[in-house]
């Protein structure tokens, strides 16, 4: 959620001084929340942080989870497989508030309602937390990142059980991610295409605070049950730090559904002149059927090799698969004809079902699939009618 940029790790050598630094009465102890913007893919979901802020001790420290770096070796495979490694760097505050400034993401600060000595344990835990040897963790999407660690952390410090207020807002995984990506057409089709059945799963209120913007919401309204029987609120004051002047992004008017619309129209006219002249572009089949199978060989590597949670039982699998590959292996070597034509008789009657049972799957599928695997059955019911008329 937020790129390795100017992140003061020379920090980290300070953190023996002042690990035995003892907050004073002006501590405070607050929750920084970044609204969501359009200027990279990881800024889409906005970003939450911790601010430590003593005058006294003349601190004023931004502690923040979603530090990843790029040139890590072998980053996407890492990334591919589940295994990437986020760390928790230090900012300075000043810097923190330029850099948002900058980008005019609206800032929130929630101040949190703790005693001094849940101050001092917060602290203590942070410094302890961003030593090299403890900084690095492996991130999860869904349930370990910049959103929901700061939120354990404050529910541990709280000294009671956190209630968040219930409300009848019911949103799945994916709803949630498609709320952060609807202005961005394609990152929603990506997701879409990659996420498998367990996003279409309700998310609980605590469990939504994967996203920054519903911790700051729920964390807004929660309440502290302590042991002496109290309800206190967990904030004791919020404020806007900076106000947001990013204009919101204007999705695209070539979404996918637009172009797969044009490939199918492509596609069904290319099939209706080889109807007509009798005969058979070879290549279009490779080539459609390649892509698709590469596209299914990235679904099948997520659900049975990835550690990624959320990207198994992907119904997608039924159009796009690596078998496809197979079959364009089999498309471009003209002795194979009757091996091609079962393989087009199965994917058509495969695919004519998945329409039709379309909305009887168990997963929340992409409207803008449809044209692209309408493109898929066209081309497999020519292949079926070729073998019958023998052309």
């Amino acid at each position: 959620m937020k790129r390795l940029g100017t992140i003061f790790f020379f920090l980290l050598l300070l953190c023996p001084l002042t690990a035995q630094t003892q907050l004073s009465d002006q501590a405070q102890i607050s929750l920084l929340t970044a609204a969501p913007s359009d200027e990279e893919v990881f800024t889409l979901y906005g970003h939450s942080a911790i601010r430590v802020n003593d005058p006294e001790n003349k601190i004023d420290w931004v502690f923040n989870y979603g530090i990843f770096d790029f040139n890590q070796p072998n980053f996407l495979l890492r990334f591919m497989l589940g295994k990437t490694d986020y760390i928790l760097g230090i900012n300075k505050f000043d810097d923190y508030f330029i850099e948002y400034q900058i980008r005019g993401s609206e800032v929130t600060e929630q101040v949190l309602n703790l005693s001094a000595a849940q101050k001092q344990q917060v602290w203590a835990y942070l410094l302890w937390n961003a030593l090299p040897e403890n900084r690095t963790y492996r991130y999860n999407f869904f349930f370990d990142n910049c959103a929901t660690r700061p939120r354990d952390i404050i529910e541990k410090a709280a000294g009671g059980q956190v209630r968040y207020e219930v409300t009848d807002e019911k949103k799945t995984f994916r709803d949630l991610i498609t709320q952060c990506t609807r202005n961005h057409s394609w990152y929603t089709f990506g997701c879409d295409l990659v996420l498998g059945a367990p996003t279409d799963r309700t998310a609980s209120v605590r469990e939504a605070m994967f996203l920054p913007v519903y911790l700051k919401n729920g964390v807004a309204q929660a309440t502290v049950a302590l042991p002496d029987g109290q309800n206190v609120p967990l904030v004791a004051s919020s404020h806007i730090l900076i106000t947001g002047t990013a204009e919101e992004a204007s999705d695209t008017r070539f979404t996918p559904f637009v172009a797969g619309m044009l490939l199918l129209l492509l596609t069904v006219l290319i099939t209706g002149i080889e109807w007509r002249r009798k005969t058979y572009f070879r290549a279009v089949d490779i080539v459609l059927f390649a892509v698709a199978g590469i596209s299914g060989c990235l679904i099948f590597f997520l659900w049975f090799v990835s550690e990624h949670p959320s990207v198994n039982a992907n119904w997608n699998l039924l159009w796009l698969n690596p078998v496809e590959l197979v079959a364009a292996v089999l498309f471009a070597v003209k002795k194979r004809k009757k091996a091609a034509y079962c393989y087009h008789f199965i994917n058509f009657a495969t695919l004519t079902l998945l329409l039709i049972g379309w909305k009887w799957i168990p997963q929340q599928m992409e409207p803008a699939f449809i044209p692209y695997i309408l493109t898929l059955w066209t081309r497999s019911g020519y292949g079926v009618y070729r073998f019958i008329k023998r052309r």
